[in-house]
Protein backbone atom coordinates (compact mmCIF):
# COMPACT_ATOMS: atom_id res chain seq x y z
CA UNK A 1 0.00 0.00 0.00
CA UNK A 2 0.83 3.51 -0.87
CA UNK A 3 1.14 4.32 3.04
CA UNK A 4 2.96 2.14 4.24
CA UNK A 5 5.96 3.58 2.95
CA UNK A 6 4.24 7.31 3.38
CA UNK A 7 6.24 9.33 6.10
CA UNK A 8 6.65 12.40 4.93
CA UNK A 9 2.98 13.99 6.50
CA UNK A 10 3.09 11.99 9.12
CA UNK A 11 6.52 12.26 11.24
CA UNK A 12 8.82 14.67 12.20
CA UNK A 13 12.46 14.38 10.96
CA UNK A 14 16.01 15.67 11.95
CA UNK A 15 19.03 16.10 10.15
CA UNK A 16 17.68 13.89 6.81
CA UNK A 17 19.61 12.47 3.79
CA UNK A 18 19.00 13.98 0.49
CA UNK A 19 17.07 11.31 -0.66
CA UNK A 20 14.44 11.49 1.97
CA UNK A 21 14.36 15.83 0.84
CA UNK A 22 13.64 14.33 -2.22
CA UNK A 23 9.74 15.24 -3.54
CA UNK A 24 7.68 11.30 -3.60
CA UNK A 25 5.43 11.10 -5.93
CA UNK A 26 2.37 12.70 -5.74
CA UNK A 27 4.21 15.58 -3.14
CA UNK A 28 4.32 19.13 -4.87
CA UNK A 29 6.41 22.01 -4.05
CA UNK A 30 3.97 24.85 -3.37
CA UNK A 31 6.49 28.04 -1.96
CA UNK A 32 10.38 28.37 -1.29
CA UNK A 33 11.49 30.97 0.89
CA UNK A 34 14.63 32.37 0.84
CA UNK A 35 16.37 33.45 4.31
CA UNK A 36 14.36 31.72 6.87
CA UNK A 37 15.91 31.27 10.57
CA UNK A 38 15.18 28.56 12.47
CA UNK A 39 15.21 30.55 15.57
CA UNK A 40 14.36 27.33 18.12
CA UNK A 41 17.41 25.11 17.06
CA UNK A 42 19.54 26.95 14.74
CA UNK A 43 19.34 30.69 16.29
CA UNK A 44 21.50 32.85 13.70
CA UNK A 45 21.50 30.18 10.91
CA UNK A 46 20.32 31.37 7.71
CA UNK A 47 18.12 28.87 5.92
CA UNK A 48 15.54 27.77 3.51
CA UNK A 49 11.61 27.22 3.77
CA UNK A 50 10.19 24.90 1.32
CA UNK A 51 6.57 24.57 1.76
CA UNK A 52 4.97 21.14 0.26
CA UNK A 53 1.68 19.57 -0.15
CA UNK A 54 2.62 17.19 2.75
CA UNK A 55 5.20 19.10 4.48
CA UNK A 56 7.71 21.73 5.83
CA UNK A 57 10.95 21.55 4.78
CA UNK A 58 14.17 24.08 6.58
CA UNK A 59 17.35 23.70 5.33
CA UNK A 60 20.65 25.27 6.26
CA UNK A 61 22.15 27.15 3.94
CA UNK A 62 25.65 26.80 4.95
CA UNK A 63 25.92 23.51 5.96
CA UNK A 64 22.71 21.52 4.46
CA UNK A 65 22.84 18.50 6.48
CA UNK A 66 21.84 20.56 9.51
CA UNK A 67 17.27 20.60 8.24
CA UNK A 68 14.13 19.14 9.35
CA UNK A 69 11.17 17.63 8.09
CA UNK A 70 7.99 18.60 9.50
CA UNK A 71 4.56 16.79 8.75
CA UNK A 72 1.48 18.60 8.72
CA UNK A 73 -0.49 15.44 10.43
CA UNK A 74 1.72 16.28 13.42
CA UNK A 75 1.19 20.13 13.49
CA UNK A 76 -1.46 20.67 16.59
CA UNK A 77 -0.83 24.39 16.29
CA UNK A 78 0.36 27.35 13.99
CA UNK A 79 0.60 30.80 15.91
CA UNK A 80 2.47 34.13 15.15
CA UNK A 81 4.50 35.41 18.51
CA UNK A 82 7.36 37.80 18.96
CA UNK A 83 10.96 35.81 19.28
CA UNK A 84 14.33 36.76 19.49
CA UNK A 85 15.99 36.43 16.81
CA UNK A 86 19.96 36.44 16.27
CA UNK A 87 19.75 37.65 12.95
CA UNK A 88 16.45 40.14 13.60
CA UNK A 89 16.21 40.72 17.14
CA UNK A 90 12.95 40.89 18.83
CA UNK A 91 10.59 40.21 15.57
CA UNK A 92 7.43 38.68 14.22
CA UNK A 93 8.10 35.03 14.17
CA UNK A 94 5.61 31.11 13.11
CA UNK A 95 5.54 29.29 16.04
CA UNK A 96 4.97 25.70 15.16
CA UNK A 97 3.63 23.08 18.10
CA UNK A 98 3.64 19.53 16.93
CA UNK A 99 2.99 15.96 18.51
CA UNK A 100 4.83 13.08 16.84
CA UNK A 101 5.04 10.16 18.60
CA UNK A 102 3.90 11.03 21.83
CA UNK A 103 6.31 13.59 21.72
CA UNK A 104 6.07 17.46 21.66
CA UNK A 105 8.42 19.46 19.16
CA UNK A 106 7.84 23.73 18.80
CA UNK A 107 9.50 25.04 15.90
CA UNK A 108 10.09 28.80 15.32
CA UNK A 109 10.71 30.03 11.87
CA UNK A 110 11.64 33.91 11.42
CA UNK A 111 11.80 35.65 7.86
CA UNK A 112 14.98 37.47 7.93
CA UNK A 113 13.57 39.60 5.29
CA UNK A 114 11.65 42.30 6.91
CA UNK A 115 8.50 43.40 5.95
CA UNK A 116 7.38 40.21 3.91
CA UNK A 117 4.81 38.54 5.72
CA UNK A 118 4.81 35.43 2.88
CA UNK A 119 6.04 33.45 5.61
CA UNK A 120 2.74 33.27 7.33
CA UNK A 121 0.55 33.22 5.09
CA UNK A 122 2.27 30.65 2.91
CA UNK A 123 2.42 28.20 5.82
CA UNK A 124 -0.57 28.89 7.07
CA UNK A 125 -2.83 28.19 4.56
CA UNK A 126 -1.21 25.13 2.86
CA UNK A 127 -1.67 23.61 6.22
CA UNK A 128 -5.50 24.26 6.13
CA UNK A 129 -5.80 23.18 2.85
CA UNK A 130 -4.11 20.17 4.26
CA UNK A 131 -6.89 19.79 7.05
CA UNK A 132 -9.64 20.35 5.26
CA UNK A 133 -8.64 17.29 2.41
CA UNK A 134 -8.55 14.70 5.05
CA UNK A 135 -10.99 12.85 2.55
CA UNK A 136 -8.38 12.20 0.32
CA UNK A 137 -6.11 10.30 2.73
CA UNK A 138 -8.30 9.22 5.76
CA UNK A 139 -10.48 5.93 6.26
CA UNK A 140 -14.30 7.85 7.64
CA UNK A 141 -17.07 5.97 8.94
CA UNK A 142 -20.94 7.55 9.21
CA UNK A 143 -19.40 10.46 7.03
CA UNK A 144 -21.47 12.87 5.28
CA UNK A 145 -20.72 11.25 2.57
CA UNK A 146 -24.19 10.80 0.24
CA UNK A 147 -26.31 13.86 -0.63
CA UNK A 148 -29.71 12.88 -2.21
CA UNK A 149 -28.52 9.33 -2.89
CA UNK A 150 -25.34 10.67 -4.97
CA UNK A 151 -22.07 10.88 -4.29
CA UNK A 152 -20.48 14.01 -3.02
CA UNK A 153 -18.04 14.41 -5.28
CA UNK A 154 -14.61 15.98 -3.78
CA UNK A 155 -12.76 18.08 -6.06
CA UNK A 156 -10.46 15.98 -8.52
CA UNK A 157 -12.63 13.22 -7.85
CA UNK A 158 -14.04 11.29 -10.80
CA UNK A 159 -16.85 8.25 -10.11
CA UNK A 160 -15.87 5.16 -12.09
CA UNK A 161 -18.63 2.90 -11.46
CA UNK A 162 -21.50 2.70 -9.59
CA UNK A 163 -22.75 -1.01 -8.24
CA UNK A 164 -25.94 -1.23 -6.83
CA UNK A 165 -27.47 -4.24 -4.39
CA UNK A 166 -23.61 -4.86 -2.74
CA UNK A 167 -24.18 -6.28 1.08
CA UNK A 168 -21.92 -5.03 3.57
CA UNK A 169 -21.07 -8.05 5.80
CA UNK A 170 -19.90 -6.06 8.68
CA UNK A 171 -23.13 -8.16 10.61
CA UNK A 172 -24.32 -11.20 11.29
CA UNK A 173 -27.27 -10.48 8.66
CA UNK A 174 -25.80 -7.91 6.02
CA UNK A 175 -26.49 -4.66 4.89
CA UNK A 176 -27.95 -3.78 1.65
CA UNK A 177 -26.32 -0.92 0.06
CA UNK A 178 -24.56 1.05 -2.88
CA UNK A 179 -20.78 0.94 -4.32
CA UNK A 180 -19.27 4.00 -5.58
CA UNK A 181 -15.55 3.33 -7.08
CA UNK A 182 -13.75 6.80 -7.57
CA UNK A 183 -10.15 7.43 -8.40
CA UNK A 184 -9.31 8.02 -5.20
CA UNK A 185 -11.48 6.21 -2.97
CA UNK A 186 -13.86 3.04 -2.62
CA UNK A 187 -17.73 4.48 -0.93
CA UNK A 188 -20.07 2.50 0.40
CA UNK A 189 -23.23 3.29 1.89
CA UNK A 190 -26.70 1.44 3.00
CA UNK A 191 -29.67 2.24 1.13
CA UNK A 192 -32.35 2.32 3.92
CA UNK A 193 -29.51 5.02 5.89
CA UNK A 194 -27.47 7.06 4.38
CA UNK A 195 -25.42 7.69 7.30
CA UNK A 196 -24.49 4.15 7.66
CA UNK A 197 -21.53 4.77 5.31
CA UNK A 198 -17.53 4.16 4.65
CA UNK A 199 -15.02 5.64 2.68
CA UNK A 200 -11.73 4.16 2.18
CA UNK A 201 -9.13 6.18 0.04
CA UNK A 202 -6.61 3.83 -1.93
CA UNK A 203 -4.41 5.52 -0.05
CA UNK A 204 -5.16 3.11 3.20
CA UNK A 205 -5.72 0.33 1.20
CA UNK A 206 -3.42 -2.73 2.09
CA UNK A 207 -5.13 -5.33 0.08
CA UNK A 208 -7.79 -6.05 -1.93
CA UNK A 209 -8.74 -10.15 -2.51
CA UNK A 210 -11.77 -12.47 -2.88
CA UNK A 211 -12.67 -14.44 0.03
CA UNK A 212 -14.84 -17.59 0.91
CA UNK A 213 -17.45 -16.26 3.78
CA UNK A 214 -20.52 -17.64 5.02
CA UNK A 215 -22.26 -15.57 2.53
CA UNK A 216 -20.52 -17.11 0.04
CA UNK A 217 -17.54 -15.50 -2.19
CA UNK A 218 -17.18 -11.74 -1.42
CA UNK A 219 -14.71 -9.09 -1.78
CA UNK A 220 -12.59 -8.28 1.36
CA UNK A 221 -10.65 -4.75 1.62
CA UNK A 222 -7.94 -4.56 4.22
CA UNK A 223 -6.87 -1.22 5.39
CA UNK A 224 -3.84 -0.08 6.57
CA UNK A 225 -2.81 -0.63 10.20
CA UNK A 226 -2.23 3.77 10.40
CA UNK A 227 -6.27 3.70 10.10
CA UNK A 228 -7.22 1.09 12.05
CA UNK A 229 -7.07 -2.50 10.39
CA UNK A 230 -10.71 -2.69 9.50
CA UNK A 231 -11.14 -6.10 7.26
CA UNK A 232 -14.27 -4.76 5.36
CA UNK A 233 -16.39 -7.83 3.48
CA UNK A 234 -19.05 -6.70 0.46
CA UNK A 235 -21.13 -8.94 -1.31
CA UNK A 236 -21.39 -8.91 -5.09
CA UNK A 237 -23.62 -11.23 -6.85
CA UNK A 238 -23.36 -12.09 -9.48
CA UNK A 239 -19.96 -13.86 -9.09
CA UNK A 240 -18.65 -12.44 -12.78
CA UNK A 241 -19.80 -8.90 -11.79
CA UNK A 242 -17.74 -9.24 -8.15
CA UNK A 243 -14.35 -10.13 -10.31
CA UNK A 244 -15.16 -7.21 -12.58
CA UNK A 245 -15.58 -4.94 -9.49
CA UNK A 246 -12.18 -6.47 -8.12
CA UNK A 247 -10.09 -5.69 -11.24
CA UNK A 248 -11.63 -2.37 -11.57
CA UNK A 249 -10.62 -1.53 -7.91
CA UNK A 250 -6.67 -3.22 -8.28
CA UNK A 251 -6.51 -1.22 -11.62
CA UNK A 252 -7.42 2.39 -9.84
CA UNK A 253 -5.55 1.20 -6.90
CA UNK A 254 -2.40 0.81 -8.91
CA UNK A 255 -2.63 3.92 -10.98
CA UNK A 256 -3.03 6.03 -7.91
CA UNK A 257 -0.02 4.47 -6.00
CA UNK A 258 2.02 5.44 -8.92
CA UNK A 259 0.87 8.75 -9.01
CA UNK A 260 -1.35 9.48 -5.78
CA UNK A 261 -3.79 12.54 -5.37
CA UNK A 262 -3.56 13.80 -1.44
CA UNK A 263 -6.04 16.76 -1.93
CA UNK A 264 -3.88 19.70 -0.77
CA UNK A 265 -5.19 22.40 -3.46
CA UNK A 266 -3.34 25.39 -3.34
CA UNK A 267 -1.74 27.75 -5.52
CA UNK A 268 0.76 30.49 -5.15
CA UNK A 269 0.85 33.61 -7.40
CA UNK A 270 4.24 33.34 -8.47
CA UNK A 271 5.57 29.93 -9.03
CA UNK A 272 8.15 27.91 -7.02
CA UNK A 273 11.20 27.00 -9.14
CA UNK A 274 11.34 22.99 -8.47
CA UNK A 275 13.30 21.44 -6.05
CA UNK A 276 15.84 19.82 -8.52
CA UNK A 277 17.17 23.34 -9.64
CA UNK A 278 17.24 24.60 -5.36
CA UNK A 279 18.75 21.28 -4.11
CA UNK A 280 22.78 22.24 -4.04
CA UNK A 281 25.13 19.09 -4.20
CA UNK A 282 25.82 18.18 -0.37
CA UNK A 283 29.85 18.51 0.49
CA UNK A 284 30.66 15.24 1.90
CA UNK A 285 32.33 16.05 5.42
CA UNK A 286 35.86 14.91 6.81
CA UNK A 287 34.19 13.32 9.95
CA UNK A 288 33.45 9.96 10.43
CA UNK A 289 29.96 8.96 11.96
CA UNK A 290 30.06 5.82 14.78
CA UNK A 291 27.64 3.10 13.20
CA UNK A 292 24.25 2.81 15.44
CA UNK A 293 24.96 6.84 16.80
CA UNK A 294 21.82 8.30 18.08
CA UNK A 295 21.30 12.26 16.74
CA UNK A 296 20.77 14.47 19.42
CA UNK A 297 19.29 17.01 17.15
CA UNK A 298 15.85 17.14 18.21
CA UNK A 299 16.71 17.93 22.10
CA UNK A 300 16.70 21.58 21.59
CA UNK A 301 13.37 21.36 19.59
CA UNK A 302 11.52 19.28 23.16
CA UNK A 303 8.30 21.54 23.81
CA UNK A 304 8.20 20.32 27.52
CA UNK A 305 8.79 23.96 28.90
CA UNK A 306 5.88 25.00 30.77
CA UNK A 307 5.40 21.43 31.97
CA UNK A 308 2.92 22.73 35.06
CA UNK A 309 4.40 20.14 37.96
CA UNK A 310 7.07 17.51 38.39
CA UNK A 311 6.81 14.33 37.70
CA UNK A 312 6.54 11.70 40.64
CA UNK A 313 9.88 10.98 42.42
CA UNK A 314 11.13 7.33 42.40
CA UNK A 315 13.80 5.52 43.66
CA UNK A 316 17.23 5.20 41.08
CA UNK A 317 18.99 1.72 42.11
CA UNK A 318 21.63 3.18 39.40
CA UNK A 319 22.40 6.36 41.48
CA UNK A 320 21.33 5.08 44.37
CA UNK A 321 18.68 8.31 45.33
CA UNK A 322 15.28 9.76 44.99
CA UNK A 323 14.99 11.10 41.18
CA UNK A 324 11.80 12.63 39.41
CA UNK A 325 10.86 9.76 37.11
CA UNK A 326 11.88 10.17 33.44
CA UNK A 327 9.25 10.37 30.26
CA UNK A 328 8.36 7.73 28.52
CA UNK A 329 11.51 6.32 25.79
CA UNK A 330 14.07 7.67 28.18
CA UNK A 331 16.82 6.21 30.22
CA UNK A 332 19.22 7.77 32.56
CA UNK A 333 22.03 6.49 30.13
CA UNK A 334 20.57 8.14 27.40
CA UNK A 335 20.46 11.47 29.30
CA UNK A 336 24.18 11.14 30.18
CA UNK A 337 25.02 10.40 26.57
CA UNK A 338 23.36 13.61 25.27
CA UNK A 339 24.91 15.63 28.05
CA UNK A 340 28.39 14.55 27.06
Amino acid sequence: AVLDVLWEDRDVRFDISPQQMKMRSGEVLIDCLESIEDTKGNNGDRGKLLVTNLRIIWRSLSLPRVNLSVGYNCIINITTRTANSKLRGQTEALYILTKCNNTRFEFIFTNVVPGSPRLFTSVIAVHRAYETSKMYRDLKLRSALIQNKQLRLLPQEEIYDKINGVWNLSSDQGNLGTFFITNVRIVWHANMNDSFNVSIPYLQIRSIKVRDSKFGLALVIESSQQSGGYVLGFKIDPVEKLQEAVKEINSLHKVYSANPIFGVDYEMEEKPQSLEDLTVEQVQDDVEIEPGEQTDAFVAYFADENKQHDREPVFSEELGLAVEKLKDGFTLQGLWEVMT
